[in-house]
């Protein structure tokens, strides 16, 4: 039998997961209490009473986010040996989850560094902690590659993150606002030439 306190916790998950849902498709500041209250049949104040304010729910979805992303595009390539096979995979992985539009309705990092780049608060505060922690995720990965010999000792490993990261934001781009069925294609020639470029010379 399904204790008070797991009723809780699943009402808490299927609450985040719900907002979540709105932020996706219409930006966090689309989440709203009456609405996912609406959504799930349940009181305003049931909503309330588990997550607080509208910006606490807003961050609650960011850490919801942060997880499933980390899950979906980083976890699985740590099964990959450190250096090149490693950065591989996870860049493989993140180009398909920008070109996923079915499953991935958008980056939240992405859409949400574009909504929030001229407001403070604490839901700036977390987007911008999950894109730099973010960044500095493919950064030491890069140097594990350079480390490996895999690509050149001399590499700029910031300025390569900055261009993976362009290579993935107008991947979103294309293939969500332009819904061009070809962006992986570019976006995955795109990468072989900036990792073509980054290779030792032979």
């Amino acid at each position: 039998m399904e204790t008070r306190s797991e009723r809780a916790e699943t009402t808490l998950a299927a609450i985040v997961g719900a907002a979540l849902d709105m932020a996706v498709t219409e930006g966090l500041e689309s989440i709203s209490i009456g609405e996912v209250a609406k959504r799930l049949e349940l009181s305003k104040s049931g909503v309330f009473s588990r997550v607080g304010s509208r910006e606490q729910l807003q961050v609650a979805v960011l850490l919801e986010f942060d997880k499933r992303f980390v899950q979906t595009v980083f976890v699985p390539a740590m099964s990959e040996a450190r250096g090149l096979p490693r950065l591989q995979a996870v860049m493989r992985r993140w180009l398909n989850w920008a070109s996923d539009v079915d499953r991935h309705k958008t980056c939240l990092y992405t859409a949400g560094a574009f909504e929030y780049d001229d407001r403070e608060g604490p839901v700036r505060e977390h987007l911008l902690d999950g894109v730099l922690r973010w960044r500095a995720t493919l950064r030491r990965t890069v140097l594990q590659a350079v480390q490996a010999g895999h690509l050149r000792a001399d590499l700029d490993a910031e300025q390569m993150v900055f261009e993976m990261d362009a290579i993935f934001t107008i991947l979103l781009h294309d293939a969500r606002f332009l819904r061009d069925p070809r962006a992986l294609e570019r976006a995955e020639r795109a990468w072989q030439r900036l990792l073509k470029d980054s290779l030792p010379s032979p």
